[in-house]
Parts: structure tokens; C-alpha cells; sequence
């Protein structure tokens, strides 16, 4: 295994792991208003916890949205002023039948 590579902020690796963690979490729920609060934060830990599993050397930031499709609009952006050779980020969306999530994973090199 390359050294280099295994410090590196991987987009892939960490749009898979986010990816898993939404599919434990929600899978093929529907919406349920009672649910939405624990689904966020199951979303959230479960992304942290399989990130930081990997033992890389960064510190993370996870976000997510979780939303009914219902058609309304949600617009997001975001902007970082760091390191580009060292730090990394993702968005990642997720849906379902009735589900929307938008998770986005920070990577800071410490």
C-alpha cells in the first residue's frame, strides 16, 4: 500500500462510506416526521465512526439534510479556505421513493 496514498483524502472512499451509513440508517423508508431527528444523527455517527475507523490523519466535519420528496427545492453550497494538496471534501446525495439526504464530509489534515 502506497503511504502517500493512504493519508489522503479519498472522495471515493469517503462517498462510499457516507453512502452505506444513509443506506443502514434510511434504506427504503418512507419520510416519517417522529424519525427524522434520530435518522440525522444516526447518519452523522455512523459517517464518523467508519471515518475515523479508516485511522487517517484528518479531523472530519459531517453535515446532513434529510428531507420528504415532496417537490419542493433545496439548494445548498459551501466553501472551504484550506490546504488543497492535504484537505479534501464531498456531497454526497442520497435518495429513495420518499427520501431525500445530502451529506457532506469536511477532511482537515491535522
Amino acid at each position: 500500500m502506497d503511504v502517500a496514498n493512504d493519508s489522503s483524502f479519498d472522495i471515493d472512499q469517503v462517498s462510499n462510506i457516507v453512502e452505506q451509513a444513509v443506506e443502514r440508517v434510511i434504506g427504503a423508508n418512507s419520510y416519517q416526521q417522529n424519525k427524522i431527528n434520530r435518522w440525522t444523527v444516526d447518519v452523522v455517527d455512523q459517517t464518523l465512526t467508519d471515518l475515523t475507523g479508516l485511522q487517517k490523519p484528518f479531523k472530519y466535519i459531517v453535515q446532513a439534510v434529510i428531507m420528504q420528496k415532496n417537490g419542493a427545492g433545496l439548494h445548498t453550497a459551501s466553501s472551504c479556505y484550506w490546504n488543497n494538496t492535504t484537505d479534501g471534501s464531498c456531497t454526497v446525495r442520497w435518495e429513495n421513493k420518499h427520501v431525500y439526504a445530502i451529506v457532506s464530509v469536511f477532511g482537515l489534515s491535522t
